[in-house]
């Protein structure tokens, strides 16, 4: 309930002048993904988002990026595994690269979706009081994984990344099918 009345909130906020671009009189939304390094999950989730926001003709209505709460693997291309399990599926992530999370995002991005309950706790010891509410658990969207967190595979084998895909792929299509303008 509280989700669905920010998430009717955010889509006025260019009625403030926040100088976004607007597609069929709608305000553009902007999501950040974040998980640790920006080289597993987070990059994940962006890669399957971008791939069906523009299947669903959504480019210019939803934007999306990824980033980590640590600094470990800035610049760097996601996972070669990930890399690989998403290729398979059609997604590429080998423009990606990743970046740290910094505080303008959080006033630049109408949702930020943590990974994982840890992600979600540094982003909201980092983040200024006025935008807190911005900040969810990315598999609150998921429709037919029913769990918290995206699990961490980098320590893992390729299976934990094709799980991680599963995940990615559940939450964006809810996500997209709560994001997407009516009519």
């Amino acid at each position: 309930m509280i989700l669905k009345k920010f998430l009717r909130r955010i889509s006025g906020l260019n009625e403030n002048g926040d100088g976004r671009q607007k597609m069929g009189g709608e305000a553009m939304k902007r999501v950040l993904f974040v998980c640790t390094g920006n080289i597993c999950r987070s990059p994940t989730a962006e890669g399957v988002a971008r791939a069906l926001i523009e299947r669903r003709g959504l480019t210019g209505v939803i934007e999306v990026d990824s980033a980590g709460t640590e600094g470990y693997h800035v610049g760097a291309a996601p996972d070669p595994r990930a890399r690989k399990i998403a290729l398979k599926r059609g997604y590429d992530l080998s423009a990606l690269r990743a970046r740290k999370l910094e505080v303008p995002d959080f006033q630049r991005f109408d949702l930020l979706l943590a990974m994982d309950e840890g992600h979600r706790e540094a982003m909201e010891r980092m983040c200024p009081q006025v935008y807190r509410p911005k900040i969810v658990m990315f598999m609150q969207y998921a429709r037919t994984h029913r769990r918290s967190d995206v699990p961490d595979p980098y320590y893992g084998g390729d299976a934990g990344f094709e799980a991680v895909l599963d995940y990615c792929e559940d939450g964006v299509e809810g996500l997209l099918d709560t994001l997407q303008p009516s009519g």
